[in-house]
């Protein structure tokens, strides 16, 4: 049981942890609904890249040829990443760009597996998708924008918390889940906000804190090319630069040599953040639901085509890349995704409700009816 002196102040930690994040957490909300479905949604506005039909068993070509293809529509930009979808190994996306750092003026190529024909060039930084990504991810301000958004979600994890705290003490005069519908509006409202903030306690809690992990995406890989990959590449550092590269096609069949169990998931080229000026990055990944999201570095010479390290990624990583799923509800298939989406249209509505409460809390009115519904917020 809660002292009064207690009750005042959990209540007071879920009243402004709660008003500083809920415009943002609305945001986050109806900018995340879409992206549940983004697949979905890409087919309907024909910016999905459909792979043709070809007869079955067909041979994919080298990635070398694949490479070939991309760089003829750019010949003036170099490689930077070359990925596939996670169920989808028919097409490749070959990322191309200026310098391998670059972070504008970047283009892509999709590149049939099986033809070596170029598919489409899908925009990376226009469309309705990457608006409501930015928006999700970043508030188009990066790292910053990241951080904030994580500072709001931290606030969030805190309401809910509080919010639980405060839950037992305003219920334990009455059964679990009632809405007092002869009541005014606003405690009709009170009640419901109440009601589905319980019921979305456990996806709140996961979508939130995920969420804040999830910000701090730049920061767990920078953290991990300053402590893991320096000490891959450590014996290359005095070497001096590549002056061509060797073949694409050899470095991904030893990697794949070294791990015959898994699948290419995206490749790094020589002086991205995910290899060194000496190497072609290879990342292999599970192919399970959840193996699917997580990833094994291997470092091939981009000269000599061999294997010179592979390492499992540390924990930090990990837990991010368990996150990125958890948050979207994209590892279950479609009745993931509709529970998602239900929860988050719930979630909308404790938060618009919360909002519209604390507004009429200012009204004389709406004080005298909280008093008479024996709740002080």
């Amino acid at each position: 049981m809660l002292s009064p002196i207690a009750l005042r102040r959990w209540s007071w930690l879920h009243k402004w942890s709660s008003l500083v994040c809920t415009v943002f957490m609305l945001l986050l909300c109806l900018t995340g609904l879409p992206l549940i479905f983004h697949h979905d949604i890409e087919h309907l506005l024909g910016t999905n890249v459909e792979a043709p039909e070809v007869p079955a068993g067909s041979a994919h070509v080298s990635l070398d040829q694949v490479m070939a293809t991309a760089q003829a529509r750019y010949p003036q930009l170099g490689g930077m990443f070359a990925s596939q979808q996670d169920d989808d190994d028919r097409i490749w996306f070959v990322t191309l760009s200026r310098t391998p750092t670059s972070e504008d003026g970047m283009k892509q190529v999709a590149v049939d597996a099986r033809s070596g024909l170029a598919l489409a060039e899908p925009k990376l930084d226009e469309g309705f998708m990457h608006i409501m990504f930015s928006l999700h991810v970043d508030l188009f301000a990066g790292l910053p924008g990241k951080l904030f958004l994580g500072l709001m979600g931290v606030l969030l994890v805190l309401a809910i918390v509080s919010g639980v705290v405060l839950y037992a003490p305003f219920m334990r005069k009455l059964e679990f889940g009632t809405v007092r519908r002869e009541r005014s509006t606003r405690t009709r409202w009170l009640d419901l906000h109440n009601l589905l903030g319980i019921v979305t306690l456990v996806w709140a809690l996961v979508v939130g804190a995920t969420g804040v992990i999830n910000t701090w995406a730049d920061l767990v890989i920078k953290y991990w090319q300053f402590d893991q990959l320096s000490q891959m590449v450590a014996p290359y550092k005095n070497k001096p630069a590549l002056t061509q590269l060797g073949s694409l096609e050899t470095a991904v069949a030893a990697a794949r040599a070294l791990e015959p169990d898994m699948k290419v998931g995206f490749i790094a080229f020589p002086g991205t953040s995910f290899s060194s000026p000496h190497h072609y990055g290879v990342f292999m990944r599970g192919t399970t639901p959840l193996t699917a999201r997580l990833f094994k570095p291997v470092l091939v010479d981009a000269e000599t085509g061999l294997v010179t390290d592979s390492r499992n990624l540390p924990w930090y990583v990990t837990a991010l890349l368990v996150s990125q799923p958890l948050h979207f509800g994209d590892y279950g298939g479609r009745p993931m995704q509709i529970l998602w989406a239900l929860l988050d249209l719930a979630t909308i509505v404790v938060l618009g409700s919360g909002l519209y409460l604390w507004l009429q809390r200012r009204q004389p009115k709406a004080a005298a009816a909280d008093l008479a519904a024996g709740r002080a917020l």
